[in-house]
């Protein structure tokens, strides 16, 4: 799919909702979202898949004006209708004031709509103009407006997007059997925006980005390879103590895998209605495999799947951890194993890893453990933090990185932060409200220094135990499946 066939096919759309010809412009932007979604796929930059996300934006708020004045439209057609007057000769029917444009197609206008209506597509029409201001202009000095090739072309083009269309719906998960309000719930955790974080933005973690990267993006890459007993990995849980990157991992793949990410809570499984949490559970992988390949997240799993049995257990979450292990169970169903396409993955994280319950451990097959960072990795993780920071000539990050020895990535994050702040807080020291505000810029830009590091590791203690850190090592060294 080229660029410049995306590009036709939206200047199209867009002419055909200006002249009035909604069906037709509904037909072309629902092939430019399917023709957008297989283009995104092979583009590697980041930044580039942002602003191709922003443009599938767009283009959803289009189509949705449109299907809104096509509804509108046929409402009025549906409660108006013409009355002729009894004196033909004396009667003229006034069309509405439209511009006169030359149209690739029969143009549809509307009847006379009430007085009190809303005005049409506001948006959509300064949509078109904006886009219009970028078109050359014509041998008469019109912009916009198509030419006589032109006119020949555009009909052929419309003609295919159509069968496009109807090849190859855009996809759209319909809901039918459940309560609106559930999916609309569900489809809100869909990572639709960009968390721009990358695999460069991680420091250390090599074995963990391997694996994630081996269970979402190469099944991707490679479907004629990952069939049959190397199908791809259906449960991958994250184990280690707080604030080593679990979560930020997460966030990478939703950055650089090119699947459907879902980010799910305990919240968003829990209702006040009985039977409605199971109903959630069932209907997220329903909709998982619907917009297949998809990663489900699921942070702290612990507070959702603690071991069943137990005399603190309510029957209610019970019932819901029983379906949460149905449905992952379904995952790895014949068909799915033979097309990663269809690929469904859990992707949890936990800090509590003894608490889960063993039928969901045995699902979750990859159970990788993210340590403390290493002398090389807090060394990265500095250099991480304190990129965008000036720092003085007597700053040794090898040093400050060796004094840290059992710190987290948060903890290591904090340390960075406060010697941040301590030439600012010598600068002000003393001086009255009044003097703070009149300081200007130029006093305020002091680079940090080595003593403020060493006063920050004063400060900021390290928040994992030796303790905690041998019970992790024990249960990974039991159940671990690096």
């Amino acid at each position: 799919m080229s660029l410049r066939e995306i590009s036709e096919n939206l200047k199209l759309a867009r002419e055909y909702a200006l002249l009035g010809n909604y069906s037709s412009a509904s037909v072309l932007y629902h092939g430019l979202l399917e023709q957008i979604k297989k283009y995104v796929y092979t583009v590697r930059d980041s930044s580039f898949q942002q602003r191709w996300q922003q443009l599938w934006q767009e283009i959803i708020e289009e189509n949705q004006q449109v299907q809104d004045i096509m509804s509108t439209l046929g409402n009025f057609q549906l409660d108006t209708a013409p009355v002729k007057p009894s004196n033909h000769d004396d009667f003229e029917m006034r069309p509405l004031h439209v511009e006169q444009r030359h149209s690739p197609c029969p143009v549809r206008r509307p009847t006379n709509p009430y007085k009190d209506s809303k005005p049409a597509n506001n948006r959509l029409s300064v949509a078109v103009k904006a886009q219009q201001r970028h078109l050359p202009r014509g041998a008469n000095g019109d912009r916009g407006r198509p030419s006589k090739g032109k006119e020949k072309k555009e009909p052929k083009e419309a003609k295919r997007s159509a069968l496009y269309v109807q090849e190859k719906e855009a996809k759209r998960f319909d809901g039918a059997g459940y309560d609106k309000d559930l999916v609309e719930a569900l489809e809100r955790d869909i990572i639709s925006q960009n968390p721009n974080i990358k695999w460069d933005d991680i420091a250390d973690l090599e074995d963990a980005k391997k694996l994630l990267k081996e269970a979402v993006v190469l099944p991707m890459w490679m479907p004629a390879f990952f069939k049959g007993i190397r199908r791809p990995w259906k449960g991958v849980l994250m184990v280690g103590p707080p604030g080593t990157g679990k979560t930020l991992l997460a966030k990478a793949v939703a950055t650089e895998c090119r699947t459907t990410f879902f980010n799910v809570s305990s919240s968003t499984l829990t209702s006040k209605y009985r039977g409605e949490s199971e109903k959630l559970v069932r209907l997220l992988f329903e909709m998982a495999r619907f917009y297949a390949p998809t990663t489900i997240f699921i942070d702290e799993i612990d507070s959702m799947c603690s071991r069943r049995g137990t005399s603190e257990e309510h029957e209610a979450s019970r019932r819901v951890k029983a379906e949460l292990l149905v449905q992952m169970d379904g995952v790895g169903g014949a068909s799915e194993n033979d097309d990663p396409s269809k690929m469904v993955m859990v992707l949890a994280a936990t800090n509590f890893p003894w608490d889960i319950d063993e039928a969901l451990r045995r699902r979750l097959e990859k159970r990788i453990y993210i340590p403390l960072p290493s002398t090389k990795g807090r060394v990265e993780l500095l250099k991480i933090n304190l990129r965008e920071l000036e720092l003085a000539s007597d700053v040794d990050l090898d040093k400050i990185a060796e004094q840290m020895e059992g710190y987290s990535g948060a903890d290591i994050t904090n340390v960075c932060r406060d010697a941040s702040l301590m030439a600012m807080r010598r600068r002000i020291e003393g001086l009255t409200p009044e003097e703070i505000r009149n300081i200007s810029r130029d006093e305020m830009h002091m680079p940090t220094t080595m003593e403020d590091f060493e006063s920050a590791l004063r400060k900021v203690s390290k928040s994992v135990s030796a303790a905690d850190l041998e019970k992790y090592e024990k249960w990974i060294e039991e159940f671990g499946s690096c």
